[in-house]
């Protein structure tokens, strides 16, 4: 069978990188073929079915040829986190007989993607093996371009979680002295994608390693910092003492982070060596400069599980395409994307939905919320002392709404037929929304209210536990007079 000339293997596409890979690839017209151990895992994406899926274990050799059958290029995007002795001997064995089948089955090009760091620096296991990888793939005939990148910033890259849970939970940090003096370039996910995209069957490229990485060289510490300025956050205080290891740490880091300790104990692991940019190609496989620390950071915190944050980073993005790539995706795992909380309630209405929007888009000015409107009231009497804009802003016609109308101290940021979403613009520690959507049935229709908010810091996850019985009573009691009103 002669090769596609434009079909192109992706490993690892269940992974971070891999899952954002595949659409860039298909935006460029490339046929994509996904290599899965456990296919089903790909199930959520919203371009399985615009590829190839096959099922493949890439430890056995005639997997790994069932896989490269008939493609011109792979990219090898494969890697162990597990903490268990044998990952580095497991990666080795993996990366031979992927060289091996990649020669017999004549393709071109290998991109592979690895870690930064000097070859002949004491560098950690995990992040040696991936340099061991980079050669064994190189060992064959197959030319392998291979880039290698530090710290990846991204909503759902295991490093920038780590990172986002430390500030956004604790102000004040002790920490092992490396992070105040270990050197990182830190790259966004964004340009990882353009430049893995960008050497795609170009022979320029064809057996070079590149290293890439954003313009800022920082310590683990600056990168903190960097977060909490782009976040809001106060300035975090970091104490650094000799006597925490790495191993240490991520015990302590698995006491405030969401991440599975197996992950977060070689990630710290890795964290201990200088991982810079050396090469001559100024980090940038593509030419040019990529995003900055705190622009990296930016894009990905202007989303939070599907909450778009009404950030500069948001408002001023070069494209829609980058920002999906930085922001959460579907199939990322439940310790990514942020903290949210959410007070989600149901109701069934004897009435049709449309009834039911008519009472919710009256709700506020002259209206009220049906419910402790004398606690409403006092809330927005709180915010104009905090500087806020409180309720004087009323609203522009008593039934009617449209994009962008104040709202008491909302904003309509979408309205539909069966759907209303208000932004908060009250000051709050974090972000808030308040929304209702309505499915209509044969004998009425069911009625979700849901209050959302996005915390920031340690005071606004304080500041939404504190509310928490309040808002039971009153949300509750606010959906119950929607629904009567709706029916009378």
């Amino acid at each position: 069978m002669p090769p596609d000339e434009s079909l192109v293997v992706v490993t690892g596409a269940t992974g971070y990188v891999g899952g954002r890979l595949v659409p860039q690839l298909l935006a460029r017209g490339h046929t994509v073929r996904c290599v899965a151990r456990r296919p089903e895992e790909l199930s959520d994406r919203l371009w399985k079915d615009e590829v190839e899926i096959i099922q493949a274990d890439l430890s056995r050799s005639d997997e790994v040829e069932f896989a490269l059958k008939g493609a011109t290029a792979a990219y090898y995007l494969l890697h162990s986190m597990s903490s268990s002795d044998d990952f580095a001997e497991v990666e080795s064995a993996m990366a031979e007989q992927f060289a091996l089948t990649a020669e017999s089955e004549g393709l071109r090009q290998i991109i592979y993607l690895g870690g930064l760091g000097h070859d002949g620096d004491d560098k950690s296991d995990h992040l040696s093996s991936r340099h061991r990888v980079g050669r064994l793939l190189a060992s064959g005939k197959t030319p392998v371009t291979e880039l290698r990148a530090a710290v990846i910033i991204g909503s759902g890259s295991a490093s920038f979680e780590m990172l986002r849970s430390l500030v956004e939970v604790l102000p004040v940090m002790v920490v092992p002295k490396w992070v105040s003096q270990t050197l990182c370039q830190p790259v966004g996910i964004t340009d990882v994608l353009d430049d893995l995209v960008h050497v795609l069957e170009r022979s320029e490229f064809y057996g070079k390693t590149i290293d890439i990485g954003g313009p800022d060289v920082v310590t683990y510490q600056d990168m903190m910092h960097a977060y909490a300025r782009v976040a809001g956050l106060r300035r975090r205080r970091i104490v650094p003492v000799p006597v925490l290891t790495p191993r240490l740490s991520s015990h302590w880091v698995n006491l405030v982070s969401p991440l599975p300790i197996q992950l977060a104990r070689p990630l710290i692991d890795s964290l201990t060596s200088d991982v810079v940019v050396t090469d001559e190609g100024g980090g940038c496989a593509r030419g040019g400069v990529n995003q900055s620390l705190e622009e990296s950071i930016g894009y990905a915190m202007s989303s939070v599980q599907g909450q778009e944050l009404p950030t500069r980073w948001s408002n001023d993005r070069r494209t829609s395409d980058e920002f999906g790539a930085a922001a959460p995706d579907r199939s990322d795992p439940s310790w990514a994307g942020g903290r949210i909380f959410v007070d989600k309630r149901q109701l069934f209405a004897v009435c049709d939905g449309e009834s039911v929007m008519r009472v919710v888009r009256s709700l506020g000015g002259n209206t009220g919320w049906l419910a402790f409107n004398w606690l409403w009231s006092v809330r927005g009497f709180v915010d104009k002392l905090l500087g806020g804009v409180g309720l004087r802003r009323g609203r522009r016609h008593p039934t009617e709404l449209r994009v962008g109308d104040p709202l008491d101290f909302f904003e309509v940021v979408e309205v539909r037929p069966d759907l209303l979403r208000l932004r908060a613009e009250m000051k709050v520690p974090g972000h808030a929304w308040l929304e209702w959507r309505v499915s209509q049935s044969q004998t009425g229709c069911l009625v979700e209210q849901k209050a959302v908010f996005v915390p920031r810091g340690l005071w606004g996850r304080c500041y939404w536990l504190a509310l928490v019985p309040a808002h039971a009573v009153i949300f509750k009691r606010m959906l119950k007079a929607v629904v009567r009103e709706a029916e009378r």
